[in-house]
């Protein structure tokens, strides 16, 4: 840590508690919980934002993307300046950042300033998601680290359950404002525990140095990659704006493998990808949000614009997968050890792939399919619930015990683009059905009723594509993966 900078102790008085590291966990939650509650709420109110600024749907999308670009492009360094700095203090800071960010977003009057805002709120979200993780690794005994992670993804699922519905109650009785400063206490209390209760960072790396050259090259690719996967529904895969960021995306990561090659203290230690339990174990982390995101964003078109129901009992509604997943959560990590992750895992995608096989089968038409799309969500919510948390753990297990800062960073990153690639892949399917049903006189903001369920019930052919790539990853990882920790 920089001479002169010392972290704040933890309250002795709790730190000699046996309870302890689950306040740790409460803490490393609730930044979980307030980045997903974020997150979902501002989904929800793109179309309010459309009006009250009098902007097209594309120019206000960038609220919501201008924070995934901040949060993926500064992750892998907030990962590597957390190690060399300390993670306390700059874990604390990003909830500062992220909430005094969400005060100034809710009081602008300018589309403009809003989205800038939105990334600055997106550096706080990168400085808590670095540390989330590594955080509760650190802090939690050995024996107790699966449920500490279990409880991490369940409280991100009920955040991401919630935000409809608290976005749905503030929206229609207080004002589009509120769906930013709602997060506000939920932050500043979180900082006030992590002062009380976080550990010391014990081991930094003093005699280290920051690659910020790799740095250079890392951030503007995976502001272009992620720009390219949220913006493929928009710009033709053909269309010059998308073939710019891939290949820039692409150019830059290979300039980047070049420069860790050989930087003595390498910003991501790619020697961790030769761990085929750790790059499986990420491709299955995106597989998984992929499928999550993937889902919710279909079904949010099938109630509100396929069955007209209104965005708070579309909301109910789809909490269903949420609630579910996060209660499941914790049998999740029961289940793989006794079974092994891989079983469960590959459980955890029949039912997924049942529940997506019944809201296919279905298409949420006949009245008499309530019960069947009900029961196909809480399955859905279920399947995921007995694999996120398990496959988290163990991927960040097979990284060496000493990179778990890095592993934990990387595993966030891939949610991330995990997410995006969900949606993207999702909206895309959507959107090209709908073009083959109405042609050239396509309108997607038009296309509701039966037509739209239509296009949305072949659009779940992907997320089953997803959940068998799980299955294929996992047997891969269980033929070849075999390193040592």
């Amino acid at each position: 840590m920089p001479s002169g900078i010392t972290e704040p102790p933890p309250l002795a008085f709790l730190e000699s508690r046996s309870f302890h590291p689950w306040l740790v966990v409460t803490v490393a939650s609730s930044s979980a919980f307030i980045g997903q509650l974020d997150a979902s709420i501002v989904q929800l109110a793109l179309p309010a934002l459309k009006i009250t600024f009098g902007a097209s749907i594309d120019d206000v999308r960038w609220v919501a993307i201008a924070y995934l670009l901040a949060f993926a492009a500064t992750l892998p360094l907030f990962g590597r300046m957390c190690e060399l700095y300390g993670r306390k203090l700059l874990y604390l800071s990003g909830f500062a950042i992220f909430s005094l960010a969400s005060l100034l977003c809710g009081s602008t009057n300018d589309l403009g300033w809003l989205i800038a805002l939105r990334a600055v709120q997106g550096v706080g979200g990168g400085l808590l998601g670095a540390n989330s993780i590594a955080i509760l690794v650190k802090s939690v005994p050995l024996d107790k680290r699966a449920t500490g992670i279990a409880l991490l993804t369940a409280t991100q699922a009920i955040g991401v359950g919630i935000g409809p519905i608290v976005g749905g109650v503030l929206l229609e009785a207080l004002s589009w404002r509120w769906i930013f400063w709602v997060t506000v206490p939920f932050g500043l209390a979180a900082a006030l525990l992590g002062w009380l209760v976080l550990p010391r960072s014990n081991e930094t790396a003093n005699d280290m140095s920051l690659d910020w050259y790799g740095a250079l090259l890392l951030m503007p690719a995976l502001v272009l990659a992620v720009l390219a996967l949220n913006q493929i529904s928009v710009w033709s895969p053909d269309s010059l704006s998308m073939l710019l960021c891939v290949a820039g995306a692409a150019g830059l990561f290979v300039l980047f493998a070049r420069r860790e090659r050989v930087a003595r203290w390498p910003l991501i230690d790619l020697t961790l990808f030769a761990r085929v339990a750790f790059t499986t174990g990420l491709i299955r982390v995106a597989l998984g949000y992929a499928l999550l995101y993937g889902m919710l964003f279909l079904m949010s078109f099938a109630l509100v614009h396929g069955l007209h129901n209104s965005p708070a009992v579309a909301g109910l509604k789809l909490a269903l997968i949420p609630i579910a997943l996060g209660v499941i959560a914790p049998l999740g990590v029961v289940f793989s050890d006794r079974f092994t992750p891989r079983r469960v895992g590959v459980v955890s995608m029949i039912l997924c792939t049942a529940a997506i096989a019944a809201l296919s089968a279905i298409a949420f038409a006949p009245r008499g399919a309530l019960i069947t799309g009900l029961s196909a969500f809480a399955i859905f919510g279920m399947g995921l619930g007995l694999y996120l948390a398990p496959n988290s753990t163990s991927t960040i297990g097979a990284a060496p015990a000493s990179q778990s800062g890095a592993a934990g960073a990387l595993v966030n990153l891939f949610r991330t683009l995990g997410s995006c690639v969900g949606i993207s892949a999702a909206s895309s399917m959507m959107s090209w059905r709908m073009h083959q049903a109405a042609g050239a006189d396509f309108d997607r903001i038009l296309f509701e009723g039966s037509p739209l369920l239509d296009a949305i019930e072949s659009s779940l052919l992907v997320l089953a594509g997803f959940a068998l790539m799980v299955i294929v990853t996992a047997w891969i990882n269980a033929r070849f993966g075999h390193e040592a920790a």
